[in-house]
């Protein structure tokens, strides 16, 4: 692995307070955006009925539920390994066979193509809580967890997004493939073949296939996905970085495979681990790096010296008692 430190690290007061102006600006709302969220969340709460009052004649299997947090698992692993530590920052390398595997397990997520994932959370990084930010939290819980998928972005979005470098991203045929067929991969991978396994392989009834896969799953991981934008930048320890929202939160990143170390996140973006405590609060995306680095599919895995991380945490950081991390 690699200790790269002669990567830039912005972590003055002046930048982590930086603020843009903020503008009274009508941001249309998307419809088709709400009606598709509406949707789904609908159906999530009609399967939750269906389960917690035992309305289904036929009980659920419980291959199926193992098989739909078995898709959780692999499409969450998709987000974090791939879209965000990969292809967002760029915090180590995969082989090309690699970076299919993941564009699919990605897929299975069922989000927005790689593309727009990558520059929504680069321009979020460049501007964190600012009016640029996709997902300012300042603007409450409810616009940075959800709400920001509902409206059209911010002009000062529009604007920033031009300083933002894609290069790498459009060089990439695997991400551009995804660009492309975007709709058929979704299809295909968040919702034909993990409703289809139960149904084909242990007999499952269609109805408790499509209620898990397409309502239960695909809204627990949107909502896991979401938290990192709106839990871990209200809530938790800021012992890295005390000027800034984001947070270290266990709890998001236990539902997030390793993802709520968000004040470390933050301050050193480029870290494989994403934290300074990589087996924690079960960091299952940095286990996952750190094996396929051992069979040399990840490689030029990259992570701050433990020199660096200390003289920015006696900078502008606060360092308490790391107990907490394990509760």
């Amino acid at each position: 692995m690699l200790a790269d430190d002669t990567d830039a690290l912005v972590f003055s007061k002046s930048n982590a307070v930086k603020q843009i102006a903020s503008e009274e600006v009508r941001q249309n709302l998307v419809w088709k955006n709400i009606f598709r969220l509406g949707f789904f969340h609908v159906g999530f709460v009609f399967a939750c009925s269906v389960y917690g009052f035992g309305l289904s004649a036929v009980p659920i299997k419980w291959l199926t539920v193992l098989w739909a947090v078995i898709c959780y698992y692999v499409s969450g692993l998709g987000i974090t390994a791939g879209v965000h530590r990969l292809w967002s920052h760029r915090a180590y390398k995969a082989t090309l066979g690699l970076r299919i595997m993941l564009m699919l397990m990605y897929s299975a997520a069922g989000l927005y193509g790689i593309f727009y994932w990558v520059k929504d959370h680069r321009i979020h990084h460049k501007y964190s809580d600012t009016d640029a930010d996709p997902h300012n939290v300042k603007r409450g819980f409810f616009f940075s967890h959800i709400g920001w998928l509902m409206v059209e972005r911010h002009p000062e979005y529009r604007r920033r997004q031009k300083e933002i470098d894609l290069s790498d991203i459009i060089a990439d045929p695997v991400v551009m493939f995804n660009k492309k067929y975007e709709r058929e991969l979704f299809i295909i991978f968040c919702i034909a073949i993990p409703v289809a396994v139960p149904v084909i392989f242990w007999g499952e009834t269609l109805l408790h296939a499509i209620l898990t896969q397409c309502f239960i799953r695909f809204i627990f991981t949107l909502h896991c996905t979401l938290s990192v934008n709106s839990v871990a930048h209200l809530w938790g320890y800021r012992p890295y970085n005390r000027v800034i929202n984001p947070a270290e939160n266990p709890i998001v990143s236990l539902l997030t495979a390793g993802e709520g170390f968000h004040n470390y996140h933050h301050t050193f973006p480029w870290d494989y681990k994403a934290s300074e405590w990589p087996y924690l609060s079960l960091n299952s995306t940095t286990l996952l790096i750190h094996a396929l680095w051992k069979i040399g599919w990840a490689y030029d895995l990259r992570e701050p010296s433990p020199a660096l991380v200390q003289k920015v945490i006696n900078e502008i950081g606060h360092k308490p008692d790391a107990s907490y991390l394990i509760h």
